[in-house]
C-alpha cells in the first residue's frame, strides 16, 4: 500500500475486516485498526474464528464501517493480506499502538472484557495487514 493509503486506512475508527472460510464464504468483523510504520495492525483474541481462517488463507478485504460493522454501499474497499503474529513482544507493541490511538475507549473495552471473562485475560494475537500477495493453505 502507498503511504497515503496506509495513512487513510490507519485513521479509520473501525474497519470491516473480511476473512474467508475454507469454502470461500466471506466473514466480516468490525475491528479497530491503526497504522504502524509500513503496515496496518489489528489485535484480536487468539482463539477467534478470524485467526483460524487467516492461518489457512491470509487474504482479507477491508472497508470502513461503523462500530457495529455497517459498511456504506459506496465505501471504498481494499484487498490485502493479514499475517498472524503471536510473539508476545509483537502483541504488546501492537497493543500499545492501538492504546495510543483509541485511548480511554481502548482501556474501557479491555477492562469490560476482563470483567465479562471473570478477570482472566484473553490471549491475543496481532495481525499485520499489508498489500502483499496472500498465501493459501498456510497451516502454521
Amino acid at each position: 500500500m502507498e503511504p497515503s493509503q496506509l495513512q487513510w486506512w490507519g485513521e479509520q475508527a473501525f474497519v470491516s475486516l473480511t476473512t474467508f472460510r475454507r469454502d470461500g464464504t466471506p466473514v466480516a468483523t468490525a475491528v479497530w485498526i491503526a497504522r504502524d510504520g509500513d503496515r496496518l495492525v489489528v489485535i484480536t483474541p487468539a482463539g477467534s474464528g478470524k485467526v483460524k481462517r487467516l492461518r489457512r488463507n491470509s487474504a482479507v478485504t477491508m472497508a470502513p464501517c461503523s462500530r457495529r460493522g455497517t459498511v456504506e454501499p459506496d465505501a471504498p474497499t481494499v484487498t490485502a493480506v493479514a499475517q498472524v503474529r503471536d510473539e508476545p513482544a509483537e502483541v504488546e507493541r501492537v497493543r500499545a499502538v492501538l492504546k495510543a490511538k483509541y485511548g480511554a475507549e481502548y482501556r474501557i473495552f479491555m477492562t469490560a472484557e476482563r470483567v465479562v471473562t471473570l478477570m482472566r485475560p484473553t490471549p491475543r494475537v496481532a495481525l499485520w495487514i499489508d498489500a502483499e500477495r496472500p498465501s493459501r493453505g498456510d497451516e502454521r
